[in-house]
């Protein structure tokens, strides 16, 4: 597997400055101000790179590109990388070679940009080993776990109640009764329709009083007159009397 992983560069900076350093005496950490940081004992270009989980800060030269020095960190903050206590600009690195000796160096960037770079590069990096190595942790756990079988079982079955209704195979549903103080309606009736009411006839009073004319009818001449005497007759009634209502039939008869 490590055969198969490539190596991807994170950070690249063209000037960077070697120190040697002093053996530190205390715990309190280093100081770059005890360095001799106007005479650097090396000059070159810095590449920090990865391969897994490992990152390198690689010293080459500038114009060969040939390795001066290597420095592999397994976790960042570490022993691998430390800061100075006076400066952010400079940081005391642990390289290694092929034998397994190591020693330690400081390194320093003119601009604080490049300082800043290079340390954001590095921590990036252990982020993303910090998220991996709990992604695989969770995966392995959920691979131990007992898992759940939700399937049915055989014959295994299910009841599924919709609403208050409840069906039976092969019969109808029951409907559903109204609760106290509700209003049922009655069904239609068979035939789907609702007889009307017949309309009563009219009556001789309201044709007497003009309410509703009589209807006319068309066979002869001497059936027109009579009604209309009929329609003129209480009117006439009411002015005269009996004797002029004789001869009101009379005219009518003459005039016919």
């Amino acid at each position: 597997a490590a055969e198969l992983e490539y190596e991807s560069v994170l950070c690249v900076k063209p000037d960077v400055n070697v120190y040697r350093i002093p053996p530190r005496t205390s715990n309190r950490g280093y100081r770059a101000s005890d360095w001799k940081l106007d005479h650097p004992d090396w000059t070159g270009r810095l590449r920090v790179t990865s391969k897994g989980k490992t990152a390198y800060i690689k010293l080459e030269d500038k114009v060969s590109g040939e390795l001066f020095a290597q420095a592999p960190i397994d976790q960042y903050p570490g022993i691998a990388v430390e800061t100075v206590t006076d400066s952010s600009r400079y940081f005391v690195i642990r390289i290694q070679d092929g034998t397994g000796r190591s020693a330690f160096i400081g390194i320093g960037f003119t601009d604080r940009g490049d300082a800043f770079d290079f340390n954001v590069s590095l921590q990036d990096h252990f982020k993303w080993v910090k998220q991996e190595t709990e992604i695989s942790k969770e995966s392995q756990e959920a691979d131990t776990r007992p898992k759940l079988d939700l399937g049915f079982k055989e014959g295994q079955t299910i009841k599924l109640n919709i609403g208050n209704m409840t069906t039976k195979k092969g019969g109808a549903a029951k409907p559903r009764v109204s609760g106290s103080g509700g209003l049922s309606l009655l069904p239609p009736p068979p035939g789907g329709k609702i007889a009307v009411p017949p309309i009563p006839p009219p009556s001789s009073t309201a044709i007497a009083n003009h309410v509703t004319p009589p209807p006319v009818l068309k066979s002869s001449n001497t059936n027109t007159a009579d009604i209309l005497l009929d329609l003129d007759a209480p009117a006439s009634a009411s002015k005269a009397p009996a004797s002029a209502t004789t001869d009101l039939w009379g005219d009518f008869s003459t005039a016919s």
